[in-house]
């Protein structure tokens, strides 16, 4: 159902295209996914997509990562376990959610369709980066991790792991004491100071 039109920019705009987009995703797939569709459930023309986003394939990927994003927030409990036991438990509840049906959508696409799988491809390499540095510099400020663990592949090493679970297991979630696992065994021994580390 088309939204009425109303004069936005900028990044109001956007936000209203990127729920346009997940919204048809969820509806339809990304089969289903036109440019026509999402300008019309967000009140907009083709035009106001296009300057932002080339082909359906780019729109598709980015509204998955917005909503990902809305959804997985740097916890903020005050201790990094807690905080990252809390992310991999999100990812893993989550493999279930609106953000986890669409990936799964836009994946079916991806033997079709080779611009889908380089947007994927970049998405995936990206995809929490941000929320983990923000977890890992926090606990930084608080003493609890090195400054040297603020670097992409050290920050995102649990998250790399519990995906590495889903690829070759063919699990869509994971025990806890595998989350656990990952935190106590690997990612704070790996993060924190070395005189916390034992």
């Amino acid at each position: 159902m088309a939204t009425p039109k109303t004069r936005r920019r900028g990044t109001e705009l956007e936000e209203a295209i990127l729920r346009a987009a997940a919204d048809e995703l969820a509806e339809a797939g990304y089969p289903g996914l036109t440019m026509e569709r999402v300008a019309q459930r967000a009140g907009t023309n083709k035009n106001a997509i296009y300057r932002r986003w080339p082909n359906r394939a780019a729109l598709g990927v980015a509204a998955y990562r917005h909503l990902a994003e809305e959804t997985l927030k740097p916890p903020g409990t005050g201790d990094l376990r807690e905080d990252a036991l809390t992310l991999l438990r999100a990812i893993n509840c989550g493999q279930t959610s609106p953000a986890a049906r669409i990936l799964r959508s836009l994946l079916t696409g991806v033997g079709e369709e080779p611009e889908l799988r380089e947007q994927l491809h970049e998405q995936a390499s990206e995809g929490g980066t941000g929320t983990w540095l923000a977890v890992v510099g926090q606990a930084v400020a608080r003493g609890q991790a090195r400054p040297a663990a603020l670097h992409p592949r050290v920050a995102t090493v649990a998250l790399v792991l519990l995906r590495n679970e889903y690829l070759t297991r063919g699990l869509t979630t994971v025990d806890d004491a595998v989350l656990v696992e990952i935190v106590d065994e690997v990612f704070l021994p790996l993060v924190r100071p070395a005189a916390q580390a034992g």
